[in-house]
């Protein structure tokens, strides 16, 4: 028979403490409570408190302490997923009613190929909702942005990674895919012509592929810029590896057959550097919303492709 662990003798209602809920979940998303106590400004010895509090609340086991790290018990698991739901409707609602007492600034950064097509609704809601509140978009690629998050330049950043590094969240897993321009012909060439601009997080990995799939190229492009990469490959002089579906103007997949290699995937990740501020959570949520709805593979029309 199932028990409600939230409801003890007599059917009364036990409340679950929202402080202590936002100390287990940031120590499972950071996998450790050093991190988690900084993010929240807290002493370790105070998430311990609360973690402790909140497993004899539920008289329940949430951390594998036994190894070298932290893992989550099977009964952490399960909590989890309605700790991340309660603050996120504890964070929205308090957003939602505070939201014109905050005046200020906050700093979004995204890489330029991930902007279409969620952020522009995303910024347009979060204008509604804040009206005082100023929000600054910044575009680099995703080392340059990791670095200025770690400065604190930025409140809030997406990135593209293969692996989420501390602190962050995957979005959606997406693949990559070859693409060139309209009706091109370049990936037949060999060297096959690629281009990729200098700080490309997709590059290494990408010609790595290449060199096991023992096909000769030459790269095409020796810029910082993601437009000159863009003007090379809608001009048919090279190609290069995108997300699926997110393609500059004129430019479309191209469908080899098989003829290239897999580029491989890549993860969209979320960091929030202030954890616990509604302002920043909403906007958080906002961009978590814009992505669970629109789920993996549609960054943007992906319909287009290069005829073989």
């Amino acid at each position: 028979m199932f028990v409600n662990p939230f409801i003890t003798g007599g059917d009364m209602p036990r409340n679950l403490d929202l402080t202590a809920l936002r100390a287990f979940a940031t120590v499972a998303e950071c996998g450790g409570v050093t991190k988690a106590a900084g993010l929240l400004n807290l002493t370790q010895s105070a998430v311990s408190m609360q973690l402790k509090r909140l497993e004899e609340s539920l008289g329940a086991s949430l951390l594998d302490r036994s190894g070298r790290g932290i893992a989550l018990t099977a009964s952490g698991e399960q909590l989890l997923g309605f700790a991340r739901r309660m603050l996120e409707l504890n964070d929205e609602a308090f957003a939602r009613l505070t939201g014109e007492d905050y005046e200020g600034e906050i700093v979004l950064g995204v890489p330029h190929d991930i902007i279409y097509p969620y952020i522009p609704p995303v910024l347009r809601r979060f204008a509604t909702e804040f009206p005082r509140m100023q929000i600054k978009l910044l575009s680099a690629p995703t080392r340059q942005l990791r670095e200025m998050f770690g400065r604190g330049d930025c409140d809030v950043i997406l990135t593209t990674e293969d692996a989420p590094g501390p602190g962050g969240e995957t979005l959606v897993q997406l693949p990559l895919v070859w693409i060139g321009a309209e009706g091109g012909s370049a990936w037949r060439q060999r060297p096959m012509p690629i281009a990729f601009c200098s700080n490309c997080i997709f590059r290494s990995g990408v010609l790595r592929r290449v060199d096991e799939a023992n096909l000769p190229w030459r790269m095409v492009v020796e810029s910082a810029l993601d437009n000159a990469v863009d003007a090379a490959v809608s001009a048919d002089l090279g190609i290069t590896a995108a997300i699926e579906g997110g393609y500059p103007p004129q430019t479309a997949a191209i469908d080899h057959k098989g003829a290239l290699p897999d580029p491989g995937e890549t993860r969209i990740v979320l960091y929030m550097a202030q954890q616990g501020i509604p302002v920043a959570a909403a906007l958080r949520d906002l961009i978590r919303s814009a992505y669970r709805a629109g789920g993996a593979g549609t960054a943007a029309d992906p319909a287009r492709s290069v005829m073989a």
